[in-house]
């Protein structure tokens, strides 16, 4: 079984969700790394080499970043090969794209997807999305696992607030900071993740720290000491830092995580910053609102998935690929 994907999936400078998801549920395929600036490479010499040397009828799982911008590439090869493509996110979803970009990128996407013999999702709610966007019948949802962790100590119980998130406009820290700065709390939070231009247009507060990407030791340590994860995303179609937050038994206040939430915390409309205001001010003032959260997190907890079972869900689409 061969994965082609984007030759900086282990980069440790640039830890995404879409990076671990493609690492952990790859484990025993056949890794074929393609370097390129996706999903609009200059050069996609390396893609079209890659899937050449591939024998005719073999069944492909391609990472839709890779693949979804450069139909002219792909789809020839549909012809002859049983591909699979992995959607994280549509590549007209991304923030801050113009409207001609946008549907310029969407047509292409679509373009590969209906020549696909499959494509899979991240959520239902994104599976639903593609089906209806580009008119296809072959879209599988395999949600994110996530790793057993223990139960987060917190620090007062209160005021330690968590996000973990590349700064980037899609995932909303310039919501999620003023939100926080009109509220009347001593609260403190750790924004964990990569650094981009954006950090710059964030606005200033001395309760806010970036300490960039964490890993290992470091990010473990974060989810213990933290007191409530949130997250104000515009766009996501899973979330998998909200259900390792969940994993930790952290209560959750977030938007555009509808399945990777459930029922195991507060989810607020995308990009009202008054919602959110008024959710973490209930978190701050209300000790009934918090003990509700808490509980709803351990409960959410207890249902998660795990890699194991991600990896088979994944492994039972691609099977039914072959002849």
């Amino acid at each position: 079984m061969r994965f082609v994907l984007p030759a900086d999936v282990a980069d440790p400078a640039g830890p995404s969700g879409g990076n671990v998801y493609d690492l952990r549920v790859s484990a025993g395929m056949d890794r074929l790394l393609v370097a390129g600036d996706w999903p609009r490479p200059h050069n996609t010499a390396a893609l079209e080499q890659t899937l050449a040397g591939i024998p005719d009828g073999e069944v492909v799982l391609l990472d839709g970043l890779v693949c979804c911008g450069v139909p002219e590439v792909v789809v020839p090869h549909a012809r002859r090969l049983r591909l699979a493509v992995l959607v994280h996110l549509p590549l007209a979803d991304e923030t801050g794209l113009d409207p001609a970009t946008a549907a310029f990128l969407d047509e292409r996407e679509r373009q590969v997807l209906r020549a696909a013999s499959a494509v899979i999702a991240t959520s239902p709610t994104a599976a639903a999305d593609l089906r209806v966007r580009h008119g296809l019948a072959n879209v599988h949802v395999v949600v994110p696992g996530t790793d057993p962790a223990p139960v987060a100590t917190g620090t007062d119980g209160v005021h330690n607030l968590l996000c973990v998130a590349s700064i980037t406009p899609r995932k909303g820290h310039d919501v999620l900071v003023r939100a926080l700065q009109g509220i009347d709390a001593d609260w403190r939070l750790t924004c964990v993740g990569p650094h981009g231009p954006f950090l710059a247009q964030l606005p200033p507060d001395d309760r806010v720290s970036y300490p960039g990407p964490l890993a290992g030791e470091a990010l473990t340590s974060a989810y213990a000491t933290a007191d409530l994860f949130v997250l104000a995303s515009r766009a996501e179609t899973w979330g998998m830092v909200v259900t390792e937050a969940l994993a930790h038994g952290l209560p959750v206040i977030a938007s555009a995580v509808p399945d990777a939430l459930g029922d195991g915390g507060t989810l607020v409309p995308i990009g009202d910053e008054s919602a959110f205001a008024a959710a973490l001010t209930c978190w701050f003032h209300d000790q009934k609102y918090r003990d509700g959260l808490r509980v709803r997190a351990r409960v959410r907890r207890a249902a998660l998935s795990t890699w194991d079972e991600s990896t088979e869900d994944l492994r039972r689409v691609l099977a039914t690929l072959r002849p």
